[in-house]
């Protein structure tokens, strides 16, 4: 069996204006708007991030999307996962650049969908503990009917010769499976669908970074096992499990006596118990877990993670020291753990080609270049 490894790596659409942001965030509002007005809070701290090869472009410009795929490809990447914005009864948000590669056919690079299915609130893009009451943007809706009216959307991307399939099904991910209120039937009803549109069904993969699953009593000190929250997601009928491992990674180098701390005083406003700064080599020595090596499971790879860009202040938890060096020991513990899976499988999701106002990104940056793409190529392409 080879060992080299399906990485597909997530893309946020979130580089163009769109009037939506325009009313909620201000006149041309775009990621960048974040990225560039970043600043250093503590000596050492890498901000702002400058990109490099690709500057601050517009994905409205399809030259800027090949050149965007063409390092992904030298780079040993598979194809990108577009976040999919659905919010029920048809309504789309950031849907252009995926539209415009789908309909022109450009750049000839595999892709595959993820549903973001989260509502957007005022914090969508500053972070949980900014400061401003919670107000409702865009709220998620479900319902039978509109299940049926997503296929049909989605439709003509799962039968593009670019769509990326697993055992001849296309694969579709979804942000939050547990948020869905019958996703046995939307599961069900989606393969139904698709084996009437000549697909062989679909290929569903639930995320589980954000999966929450409640224990009668004491739900806000319960700390669920990986082993309970895969398995959740899975007897909800989802094909596999998308393992994220950056919230448990956080508790785990935080320690229980600071996490219960942070729970007992979620709801009260006192910044200094929310500033955690963890050490990269730290993280990702607790990134990955045992169950990561489940053949339904597809584990994660992250080059960083600093929210600082959307919340403006040291509020959240946030990764420091990244170095391509310490990404290779990463990737390496992530290809291990696929390297006995069916080659159909061995797949890594890696977070994110471009999260620049989450610090999680592969593009050349003027710091580093394209040090991290390098690594990854070494790695994946030459096993």
């Amino acid at each position: 069996m080879s060992t080299k490894a399906r990485i597909i790596a997530y893309y946020l659409p979130q580089f163009h204006p769109v009037p939506e942001n325009d009313k909620w965030w201000g006149k041309g509002f775009t990621e960048w708007t974040n990225v560039k007005k970043a600043k250093p809070l503590f000596k050492g701290h890498y901000q702002p991030r400058i990109p490099a090869d690709l500057g601050y472009y517009d994905l409205r410009d399809p030259e800027v999307r090949e050149k965007q795929a063409e390092l992904a490809r030298e780079a040993g990447i598979e194809g990108f996962c577009y976040w999919h914005y659905w919010f029920g009864n048809g309504k789309r948000l950031l849907e252009r650049p995926f539209q415009e590669v789908l309909e022109s056919g450009k750049p000839d690079f595999p892709f595959c969908l993820g549903w973001a299915n989260h509502s957007w609130t005022n914090k969508t893009w500053t972070g949980k503990d900014s400061f401003v009451q919670k107000g409702m943007l865009m709220e998620q809706t479900y319902s039978k009917e509109d299940y049926v009216k997503h296929f049909h959307a989605v439709l003509p991307a799962f039968k593009d010769k670019r769509y990326i399939q697993v055992d001849g099904k296309p694969l579709f991910v979804v942000f939050d499976p547990l948020n869905i209120p019958d996703s046995p039937y939307f599961i069900v009803k989606w393969n139904e669908l698709a084996k009437q549109n000549g697909l062989e069904g679909i290929h569903f993969a639930g995320n589980s970074e954000y999966s929450r699953i409640q224990k009668k009593g004491f739900e806000r000190f319960y700390f669920p096992s990986q082993a309970s929250i895969f398995s959740a997601i899975l007897e909800r009928k989802f094909n596999t499990v998308i393992s994220s491992g950056a919230g448990r990674a956080n508790r785990k180098v935080k320690g229980y006596v600071r996490l219960l701390l942070d729970k007992i005083f979620f709801g009260i406003r006192v910044p200094s118990l929310r500033k955690y700064k963890h050490n990269y080599s730290d993280i990702i020595e607790n990134y990955h877990v045992k169950e990561d090596a489940w053949p339904n499971v597809y584990p994660t790879i992250v080059p960083n993670w600093d929210r600082t860009p959307r919340t403006g202040a040291y509020r959240e938890d946030l990764w420091h020291g990244s170095t391509p060096e310490l990404f290779r020991q990463h990737v390496c513990n992530a290809l291990e753990l696929v390297k006995h899976k069916p080659d159909e499988n061995k797949i890594i999701f890696l977070k994110s080609w471009n999260e620049w106002g989450e610090g999680n990104y592969m593009e050349p940056d003027i710091v580093f270049g394209k040090q991290y793409l390098e690594t990854l190529k070494q790695l994946n392409i030459h096993r």
